[in-house]
């Protein structure tokens, strides 16, 4: 703040400012800065794999999609009355991309994330569970105020002696009413239950997390294979090509 008011003093502005007006120019740099990093701790301590936005996202790829409500939970209302998010839809129609785009503008109000995947959520937990750090390893999923579960369904995890239904019950449980989760599913409600190994703890689980939610089913095309359909068509020649007007000057390995 001394630097900026030296800079100040040094270039007067050519209008004339009001006292209030004078001090926020000396001000304004240090609070935007602050603000700033603040941002970027919140996105550090939240794991997000990649930043992603909903500016960067193709609604009309995908039509059937109700974009209206989208925007409308990129407002973060949904977290203030502590409902939930359930995406599903088969993989690349764009679910984990919604789900880490609401992620980070939770980060950007100053609100607390964590995001992690089904695998790597029940991983963690079974091995807490082993060397009796249950408790601890609970309480970084229970604190959020929005928690991010991406991609249940896609990655069989290893069975083991703890309820794998069981263990995503601490963790969702407690948040019910309270806290807001963001799940994505690339199963069908009904086969959580062969997925976590207990049907019954499925369904109750299911239950609480339908109750006060929104639910965005995408039935639509993938967009991954719809680019590698477009990288087919241009053949690895012009694919090659316009990854280097991209990237730049790319090292080839010698062949062996």
């Amino acid at each position: 703040m001394r630097q900026t008011l030296d800079e100040v003093l040094a270039s007067p502005p050519r209008e004339e400012l009001s006292r209030p007006e004078w001090l926020w120019r000396v001000l304004e740099p240090q609070v935007r800065e602050r603000l700033e990093g603040r941002v970027e701790r919140r996105i550090r301590e939240s794991r997000l794999p990649a930043r992603k936005t909903l500016t960067a996202f193709d609604f009309d790829f995908q039509p059937n999609l109700d974009r209206d409500l989208v925007l409308e939970l990129a407002t973060l209302g949904f977290i203030d009355r502590g409902f939930n998010v359930l995406l599903a839809g088969m993989s690349g129609t764009g679910k984990s991309h919604i789900a880490m785009a609401l992620a980070l503008a939770a980060c950007a109000d100053n609100r607390r994330v964590r995001y992690t995947t089904s695998a790597q959520l029940l991983s963690t937990l079974n091995a807490a569970l082993a060397d009796e750090s249950l408790e601890s390893a609970l309480r970084q999923y229970a604190q959020p105020d929005l928690l991010v579960i991406d991609e249940v369904g896609l990655e069989q995890v290893e069975r083991s002696v703890a309820s794998r239904a069981g263990l995503m019950q601490k963790v969702l449980l407690p948040r019910h009413e309270r806290r807001s989760t963001i799940v994505t599913s690339n199963i069908p409600w009904d086969s959580w239950g062969d997925y976590l190994g207990d049907h019954l703890g499925a369904a109750a689980l299911i239950d609480r997390l339908i109750h006060h939610s929104h639910v965005i089913v995408i039935n639509g095309p993938s967009f991954r294979d719809h680019e590698h359909q477009k990288d087919v068509k241009r053949g690895p020649k012009d694919a090659a090509q316009e990854g280097t007007k991209a990237t730049g000057p790319q090292r080839v390995a010698p062949k062996s």
